[in-house]
């Protein structure tokens, strides 16, 4: 074996199918469980490639702690918990899998709003407690010629835009670097941040996490939102979820639905769990058995090409401003 890859996700990923691809390419599998800074460094010490998923941090300190290391592949999408920048100043590639779920994360956004819109799991408590009454999930109100807004439009987002028009909604979107041309082949209106907060009855969020969206929902943005459904299958910390709290308490927030938090998973203590207008599922927007077969090949393939000194298909670009 002529290279030796630390693999840090044996649940997200395929094991098998990743073994495959690397050992084919010439490498050797190591095993990492812990996901600390202080494991990775470690780990990476004599190792040539690593693969991570988001919960493994791929600092500067653990990049810096290495002189063979070539490559470190995203199990995923966003990069935020990869030092992008020092990865770049050590001379190593960093990969993801920017396509592998788009269907995938797109449906289960819809299916969050669904779920908050007919009040589905409340229904669904009621009926195992004993009840039998369509009035304790009242108000509920036609979606048709409402408003929804799509805070970010890259890939998911605009997979969500073409499945929207089904539900004859009014649907406009915020991004800075997309323009209103390619929102307009997909039926949006491209509009200010504050005009979309000031208009919108439905607000899904798709925007990756960076410096400036941290906590891009806060107090201020929710005080501009009447009654607003909120669903979340982007990055939990874009949203601050102390301000969320409050917003349903007053209102602001009539609904939200979360497949990504803050912190992950929630403490015991976590206060949006166990709300009746709370719906949570644990970051399962990305999986299906076939999305999940394409991340595993996706990633092990471009981490394998780098180490056979071929130009990997996704490599990140160090100047995009990931956190």
């Amino acid at each position: 074996m002529d290279h030796t890859i630390v693999l840090c996700d044996n649940k997200t990923v395929d094991p098998t199918t990743q073994s495959e691809i690397l050992e084919a390419a010439g490498a050797s599998i190591e095993l990492l469980d812990e996901k600390t800074e202080s494991a990775v460094t470690e780990a990476v010490q004599g190792a040539h490639g690593i693969i991570v998923d988001a919960a493994t941090p791929v600092t500067a300190v653990s990049l810096s702690a290495t002189d063979t290391l070539r490559v470190v592949g995203r199990a995923g999408i966003g990069v935020d918990n990869i030092d992008v920048d020092a990865a770049a100043d050590h001379g190593i590639t960093v990969v993801n899998v920017p396509d592998y779920c788009l269907d995938e994360v797109s449906t289960h956004a819809l299916s969050l709003l669904l779920a908050c819109v007919r009040s589905i799991p409340h229904y669904d408590r009621e009926i195992a407690a004993g009840e039998w009454d369509w009035r304790t999930g009242r108000p509920l109100h036609r979606m048709r010629g409402r408003t929804l807004g799509l805070a970010g439009f890259g890939a998911i987002a605009r997979r969500l835009a073409s499945k929207l028009r089904a539900y004859q909604l009014d649907v406009v979107a915020h991004d800075p670097n997309v323009d209103a041309a390619t929102m307009r082949d997909y039926g949006v209106e491209k509009v200010s941040f504050e005009a979309m907060l000031d208009r919108v009855d439905f607000l899904s969020i798709h925007a990756p996490l960076y410096e400036t969206t941290h906590h891009l929902f806060s107090t201020a943005e929710f005080e501009r939102l009447d009654e607003v459904v909120l669903v979340n299958t982007a990055r939990g910390p874009v949203v601050d979820e102390d301000a969320l709290l409050a917003a349903l308490e007053d209102g602001s927030v009539a609904k939200a639905g979360l497949d990504v938090r803050a912190e992950e998973p929630p403490g015991p203590d976590d206060p949006l769990a166990g709300r009746d207008d709370v719906v949570c599922t644990p970051h399962v927007g990305w999986y299906s058995e076939e999305s999940r077969a394409d991340l595993s090949r996706g990633v092990a393939s471009d981490v394998a090409a780098v180490l056979q000194g071929e130009d990997p298909t996704n490599p990140v670009d160090p100047e995009t401003p990931w956190i």
